[in-house]
Formats: structure tokens, sequence, C-alpha cells
């Protein structure tokens, strides 16, 4: 899919076809849509490419006059049906190619960071104003990341609740799917610091003060989504961690509660046992002492037992 927009003064408008100060958004494009993109913009071929690889990590380049930034943003994850309770994220790269007149965005599928600024949610948008719109591109990226980590936060706190009463591994799976997530998240986030690092120098765009300012304003909140990122990677390990116990822990109880019934109901066996062998004169062979003594017998094992603190 191919779309071109332009703005002015905050106000987006869908274009029909591409003009000097807009922006191209590419999502999942064909191979037709790129050649034309590539042509119409001469854009190096390796910039639009580069952003479709799923595995690429977040880098600059610098091209000519064009430069290419490779930012990686968070998506929402399909959840299996284990995990089915909760979103899972990963992150997928998003290519941004600062052209001579134009921006350029790509990405694999069509996430809520384009989605917001195509549909005017992002006031102050001006596509004409290059490094600017690119900034703000970087700015939505570090708030999504924010926006996700805190429903990550939530996520395990709803789970947390339900933890300390279960034998089952859904919640484990689940605190698996959230630790999986927080991983992607704080590899992509080091990346997305490192490339705002070498923009905040000037050599890949030409920056002015109120575009530094927006750019500073990203990069702090990337910063503090990495720290976000350990300190729930910390926590959520720790509470994997005493969640294995206390299932361990549980299992040991029911365990030693079974063991303990075997144990006092081998005493009803071995008196009615010992009364059904078939020899005479038995004492009490005819009356109610066989019960008795088995009664007898059950109510001291007990009692042993929980003298010794067994059960």
């Amino acid at each position: 899919m191919i779309e071109y927009f332009k703005a002015d003064a905050g106000t987006v408008v869908a274009l029909e076809r591409a003009e000097p100060g807009c922006w191209i958004n590419l999502v999942n494009p064909t191979r037709k849509e790129i050649d034309s993109v590539i042509v119409s913009q001469h854009v190096d071929a390796g910039f639009i490419n580069a952003a479709l690889a799923p595995e690429e990590t977040s880098r600059v380049e610098l091209e000519d006059d064009q430069a290419l930034l490779i930012v990686d943003i968070p998506v929402e994850e399909e959840s299996d049906s284990i995990t089915r309770d909760v979103q899972m994220y990963a992150t997928l790269p998003m290519g941004i190619v600062v052209a001579e007149d134009v921006v350029i965005t790509v990405c694999l599928e069509d996430t809520s960071v384009t989605r917001d600024i195509a549909s005017g949610k992002v006031r102050g948008v001006q596509t004409a104003m290059r490094t600017r719109f690119v900034f703000q591109l970087l700015l939505r990226v570090a708030g999504r990341f924010l926006n996700y980590l805190h429903r990550i936060e939530r996520s395990f706190t709803d789970i947390e609740r339900r933890l300390y009463d279960s034998l089952r591994n859904e919640e484990l799976m689940m605190l698996l799917g959230l630790q999986k997530s927080l991983v992607y998240f704080s590899a992509s986030l080091k990346g997305n610091e490192v490339t705002m690092e070498k923009v905040l120098r000037g050599r890949i765009l030409k920056l002015y003060e109120d575009d530094r300012d927006l750019l500073e304003d990203a990069l702090i909140e990337i910063r503090q989504a990495i720290e976000m990122a350990g300190i729930y990677s910390s926590i959520l390990a720790g509470t994997m961690e005493t969640y294995s116990s206390v299932v361990s822990n549980n299992m040991n109880d029911i365990m030693k509660a079974l063991t303990v019934i075997t144990l006092i109901m081998t005493i009803p066996n071995m008196v009615f046992g010992f009364y059904g062998m078939n020899v005479s004169h038995l004492p009490g062979a005819i009356s109610f002492i066989p019960v008795i003594i088995a009664v007898i017998g059950c109510i001291v094992a007990w009692q042993f037992l929980k003298k010794h603190k067994l059960y």
C-alpha cells in the first residue's frame, strides 16, 4: 500500500499523487509500488528495501543528499491459545527516508505511529519541514514504547494477583510471554537511542533549535523507556522465580497430605488383614475389637505425626 499526505498548520490532507513537501507512506509495498517511488523520487533502492527486512537493526545512513533512519517500533503480536488472556508485543523496523523534497516512511505493517499522524491526532505536523516531521515521528515512536510498557505493567499486575493460589502453567506461560516482549523492547530501545544520539550530533540532518528540542524530548522518553523496561524485566524475573517456588511448595503439600493419608489408612488394612487370616481362636474376632483397634491405631498415628510436625 502506498499513501500520500501533506500537512500544513496541523491539518493532514490525503493526496492522490506525490508533490513537493509531502509525506509518502509505504506499508508492505508491492514491487511495483517500490519501483514507482524509487523512479519518481530518485531514492536509493537500498534505502527502501532495507526497512522491509524484519531483522534489520536500528541505524542511520547518509548517501549524497538523502538520509536513511531505521528505528524499531513496537507492535502488538497475536497471542496463542495459552496466552490469549494477555497481549504480547514485538518490534518491527521502520525506515524513514529524507529525500530531496519529501519524507518517505517504509514498514511491513500499518502501525499506530504513522496512522495517528495520518489521521490528524498529532498536533503541529508540517510535512514540508522535513527535519521537524522526522523528529515528530521519532517522538511518536518513543511515546508508543512508553504506552506499551505501561500496558505490560498492568498485565503483569493482573497476573500477579492470581499467581499464588495457582498450580497451572498458564500464568507462567503468560509471564514468559511478557518477558519475551520486554527483551524485544530493551534491545530495540537501546538501538534507537544510539540512532537518535547520532542524529543529535547534526551530521545526518540539519538541526534547528526548535527541532533539537523535539529530538531531545524523544531521546529523554527513549531513555525513560529503557529504564522502565529494565525495572520491569527484573521484577518479572523475580516474580517468575518466586512463582515457581510457590508451585513447587503447593505440590509438595499435596504429596505430603496424600502420603499421610496413605500411611494412616495402612493401619486399618493391617488390623483387618490380621483378623481376616484363616486362624481360629483369635481374640475379639467376633466382636468390634478389630474396628476399635483400627480406630485407636489411626488416632495414635495422627497424634504422632501432628506432634512431630510431620503434617
